[in-house]
């Protein structure tokens, strides 16, 4: 299906400009390249990707999600992520909350599992929609190993930066493992004012975040900053983002930065808003702390930390993601207790 045109981003807004990153230069290991990736990944944390090469594979997704959206919400209902802290499946508008208030989210999603789209037709987690496992192999499946190949890459470039064995990073992101990788195409419905919150205030559940918007809507609190401001989409540049395992994991050192989503602004609000992205996270197994002991760069940054003992969470990949899943359901809310429950390192810990 040819990719639609949009009103353009409006230039009224706050915006925070992200440093662009040539994915092409990575994989020849440019050295400027690879310092302003790393410039980008221990300041804000967030930074625009071109040359990619995935815009066919996102494109497609783009018209698997919209086609599983309107299915009816009785058929996408059967295959629900639930209240117990999975996150694949479907998931509904309203089932999350957006604040302590409780305000409930606008968005719908459907989450597939990494390990169920690379073992297809083996069901790995979950069971999916029929018209989703019709093009498991021929759409889903290619997103995912090329969202992948490109985050192992970064992967290995901070693996090296922080000083840490080879292969260290991307072993603990194995593809053999089980672990909360998903590939998700989310829907924010249009009719909703501007300052009316989508997806709430947050940092990334994982390490890797590889994110593809054609409308506005994604907002960055910088560090230090009091405003909210925009991240403009631009088109065949993914957005990418560290997460808190990542965060954890480097001790500090990778910056995992609270963000949200609102509706799209200016002329381009009574639009539907899509998104697609593909989160990389550690396996399950993997225990949340930093890796001081197999770096002299993390354990450095270690020793300058007022609590260094906050970075240890104890928690295995497993534990963290499903606590944070699970507190976020509206099913589960007992109060603003819940979802202060599910916070992860935008409390200030990292």
């Amino acid at each position: 299906m040819p990719v639609p045109t949009f009103p353009p981003f409006p230039d009224d807004v706050p915006t925070h400009p992200l440093l662009v990153v040539d994915y092409n230069l990575l994989k020849i290991r440019d050295q400027n390249e690879i310092n302003r990736l790393w410039e980008a990944a221990t300041s804000l944390g967030f930074w625009y990707l071109k040359n990619h090469g995935t815009d066919e594979e996102v494109n497609d997704l783009f018209d698997l999600g919209e086609e599983t959206m309107e299915l009816p919400l009785e058929e996408k209902m059967k295959y629900e992520q639930g209240d117990a802290g999975s996150s694949f499946g479907y998931k509904a508008a309203g089932a999350n909350a957006v604040d302590a208030s409780g305000l409930k989210d606008t968005i719908e999603f459907l989450n597939i599992a990494k390990d169920d789209a690379l073992a297809y037709p083996k069901v790995a987690r979950r069971a999916y929609p029929p018209n989703v496992n019709a093009k498991m192999s021929t759409v889903v499946q290619p997103f995912v190993r090329k969202s992948v190949d490109i985050n192992t890459t970064l992967l290995g470039i901070f693996n090296d930066k922080l000083g840490l064995p080879e292969g260290t990073l991307p072993k603990l992101h194995s593809l053999e493992e089980h672990s909360g990788s998903e590939a998700r195409v989310i829907k924010n419905p249009p009719g909703y004012p501007v300052e009316r919150m989508a997806i709430g205030a947050h940092t990334d559940f994982g390490s890797l975040s590889f994110l593809h918007n054609r409308l506005g809507g994604l907002q960055v609190l910088p560090p230090g900053v009091d405003e909210w401001q925009y991240v403009k989409p631009l088109p065949g540049h993914a957005i990418c983002n560290v997460g808190d395992a990542l965060a954890v994991l480097s001790g500090g050192i990778l910056h995992s930065n609270i963000h949200r989503v609102m509706p799209p602004p200016g002329a381009q609000n009574p639009l539907t808003r899509w998104s697609a992205v593909f989160f990389t996270r550690p396996g399950n197994s993997i225990v949340l702390r930093p890796l001081a002991d197999q770096s002299d760069i993390i354990k450095d940054k270690l020793s300058q930390h007022p609590d260094p003992e906050s970075l240890d969470t104890g928690a295995t990949s497993l534990e963290w993601f499903t606590r944070r899943i699970k507190n976020q359901r509206m099913a589960n809310r007992k109060g603003p207790e819940t979802w202060l429950a599910s916070r992860g390192t935008e409390q200030g810990r990292v």
